[in-house]
């Protein structure tokens, strides 16, 4: 029996969220303020340890949500009767088979079809219809009392809210109910259901949710004792068995030691004894007291148990651990002994719920990426070995999930258990499986998924900060991947705006893609952040082949050519990502793409087809028309024709200290009328040795003037164009 999906409505950022969950782990990933932590937030208010009360704030419902509701009231109630959502609502999706008890769910199960294996439970903290009418008459009481104004319209709204932040829970009313489920639909039928309370279902024996929070109290100051404390805790709720030969023999040893105690407190106390003998009473010795020791196992361990560490032979305090260790430390403690109340272990009678689900959050606080590394391999395997190792006799079901922040957990993680969370607007988030990127790229001409293959591979091992970032930067090599944070931080001395934020300030993952940047354009449709890849136009002319094939025919080749002999681009991202566009374009191939206007490069992901879209999320930035101070234009092919060509007075003036250079005689040779005799085409062909020791020299022969770094060269225009796209704001659709 497990949670197969939870679905979150009108809960803060979590609109509509649908969540699937893996059998055993799901990994929840996502940038800051996507929603991770309410996921855990409603289910504790929902079925952990909060939903014995309403412990729901009106700032808990969706922004969305609340507008909605001050609208109906407005209209006096009106359509709130159509409103499909009224509140906040939590479904949990149970899946069983012919395998399963299935005592503790039967009064879920509110139909006999054979093929129905799901029940759904629905928690609710929503306003009835009845309750709506009380609302307008309260609320329209409170605003002709408190309102300053005859005609307050614009504050009638700040009115509301300041209301029903006090007074929501006279109207919510939180209710459980067991949903029916449609095999044909897939969905729960609304109108079909029961209430559940108390009588009906214990729906603890169902499901058991516990968690480890982010917020955990894990610091290093000298007086600290939280691990200390956590012994005491793990003790507490796990060694209760008086057969063990362990807790015995502590016991044993306590009854020694309080024996032993009972003679020195005698002396110690002695004195103070014989003062209170003196108020006893009438007799002599009337009143005795004798102060003895009554250790016990769980307060000795409370105020008397401290984790240290070794070193060198010396014991040193708990406090002296770093605080990755300290947090690690930490969340096992939690969780061998969240593992052990799964289990019932001060309770021989009672039994493990059908489904036990552990949440834990941010484990890699404070630790360094070989930890992170460390616990997402070997949490499986504690899980595992805590619900179902062969010491324990109450085995268990347990779900997990995980959330992160952290892209090296992701890397060593399975792709298949990764959930995405994305805020697409203010009050919306989405959650998206990344397994399911697997059927995008179904393609008949691929069989064995190969691209889908190198893409997994890729993002796990590669590239997994991308699922935390907000904009992203494809490139392809070594060029770009030394020279773009000087770009970047060159554009934002140059470019300063107060309404752009610097893009050195902005989270932007760089990834080097090689000649791959199309491979990525599901996962980049999938993902929906604001992409921008930098790619060369790379020219090229068709040339027959020097011999006839076997049918005689003369095949033809695209060979490379400057852009102003070229008919055709053999680059394949461009071609890929343009090919919607390119149908309806008139001259050659790469006429195109050099007659193309920045505006419509631009592009959006129409039922897997890329279009033009001003507001669109991903940019492709090629070689464009290069001038050199509005003069001697020029179309490059490569970025190092184009760096030559508007940067070659620089590149002339520091050649002897450009060691990645060649035939350095080239740079400034002349012809007969004074004009440079090889162009930025033949100079980026004939004089690099080394492409990424040329980007390399460019920054050490680097200068800075007039509160400008890099100062002395100019960034070529197409990654200029594409940098400056990429810095303003996607909108949210």
């Amino acid at each position: 029996m497990e949670i197969s999906k939870i679905e979150i409505y009108n809960y803060r950022l979590l609109k509509d969220l649908k969540l699937d969950l893996e059998r055993n782990l799901s990994l929840i990933i996502g940038k800051n303020n996507t929603g991770k932590t309410s996921v855990l937030s409603i289910l504790n208010k929902f079925i952990g340890d909060r939903s014995t009360s309403n412990t729901f704030m009106y700032d808990d419902f969706n922004l969305e949500f609340k507008n909605s509701l001050f609208e109906a009231v407005q209209g006096n109630g009106a359509k709130w009767d159509s409103i499909y959502k009224r509140g906040i609502e939590l479904y949990l999706f149970i899946k069983y088979d012919k395998n399963d008890n299935l005592a503790n769910i039967n009064p879920l199960m509110l139909d006999l079809d054979p093929d129905n294996n799901t029940v759904v439970v629905k928690f609710e903290y929503t306003l009835s219809l009845e309750k709506m009418s009380s609302l307008v008459e309260s609320f329209s009481q409170y605003y002709a009392r408190t309102s300053p104004n005859e005609d307050p319209s614009v504050e009638m709204s700040a009115s509301f809210n300041t209301f029903m932040r006090t007074k929501h829970r006279r109207f919510f009313q939180i209710k459980k109910k067991a949903i029916l489920f449609d095999v044909v639909s897939q969905k729960p039928i609304e109108t079909e259901y029961r209430i559940l309370d108390s009588k009906v279902v214990d729906f603890g024996k169902v499901v058991s949710f516990k968690y480890v929070a982010a917020r955990r109290d894990t610091v290093n100051s000298d007086n600290d004792g939280t691990l200390s404390a956590l012994s005491n805790k793990y003790y507490e709720r796990t060694k209760t068995d008086d057969s063990d030969p362990v807790v015995q023999k502590f016991e044993d040893e306590l009854i020694k030691t309080d024996s032993s105690l009972t003679e020195i407190y005698q002396g110690i106390f002695d004195d103070v004894i014989q003062k209170v003998k003196k108020f006893g009473g009438i007799r002599e010795n009337e009143t005795v007291v004798k102060i003895i020791s009554t250790l016990s196992q769980q307060q000795l361990l409370r105020g008397n148990t401290t984790v240290v560490y070794e070193a060198d032979n010396h014991q040193l305090p708990e406090s002296y651990n770093g605080l990755g260790y300290l947090n690690l430390i930490n969340v096992i403690f939690e969780i061998e002994t969240i593992l052990s109340e799964f289990r019932y272990d001060k309770d021989e009678a009672a039994t493990p719920a059908d489904i036990n689900l552990l949440f834990i959050e941010e484990p890699e606080a404070h630790t360094h990426p070989q930890m992170q590394y460390v616990f997402i391999k070997n949490i499986k395997a504690l899980l595992h070995e805590g619900s179902c190792g062969e010491n324990i006799v109450k085995k268990f079901h347990l779900q997990t999930i995980v959330t992160t922040h952290s892209s090296h957990i992701v890397s060593a993680c399975d792709f298949d258990d990764i959930k995405y969370f994305r805020m697409v607007s203010q009050a919306r988030v989405y959650s998206k499986n990344l397994k399911d990127l697997k059927i995008a790229y179904k393609d008949e001409k691929d069989p064995e998924d190969n691209h889908f293959k190198f893409l997994k591979q890729y993002l796990t091992l590669n590239c997994a900060e991308i699922f935390f970032a907000d904009k992203a930067i494809l490139f392809e090599g070594d060029t770009e991947r030394i020279l773009l944070p000087a770009m970047m931080r060159k554009l934002d001395q140059e470019e300063t705006s107060r309404y752009a934020i610097p893009l050195l300030s902005q989270n932007i993952s760089l990834i080097e893609v090689g000649a791959h940047s199309q491979i990525f354009d599901k996962f980049l449709s999938f993902i929906g952040i604001k992409t921008l890849i930098i790619t060369d136009i790379d020219a090229g002319i068709e040339r027959k082949r020097d011999s006839p094939n076997k049918d005689g025919q003369y095949a033809t080749d695209i060979v490379a050519s400057t852009v102003e002999t070229g008919t055709h681009t053999t680059n394949g991202a461009l071609k890929h990502y343009y090919s919607s566009p390119m149908k309806e374009a008139t001259g050659t191939q790469l006429s195109f793409f050099t007659e193309l206007p920045l505006s419509q490069k631009a592009l959006t992901d129409t039922s897997g087809s890329w279009t033009a879209d001003d507001d669109g999320s991903l940019m492709l930035v090629y070689q464009t028309l290069e001038t050199v101070n509005g003069n001697d234009a020029y179309y490059p092919r490569s970025f190092e024709d184009a760096f030559f060509h508007v940067n070659r007075k620089f590149v002339v003036d520091n050649a002897s200290l450009f060691v990645s250079l060649k035939h350095r005689d080239c740079l400034s040779e002349t012809n007969e009328g004074g004009a440079y005799k090889y162009d930025a085409f033949c100079l980026a062909e004939k004089c690099i040795k080394s492409k990424a020791s040329f980007a390399m020299d460019i920054l050490l022969n680097s200068l800075s003037a007039d509160g400008i770094d890099f100062s002395n060269w100019e960034t070529p225009r197409y990654i200029k164009e594409g940098l400056l796209w990429l810095r303003e704001d996607l909108k949210m659709k």
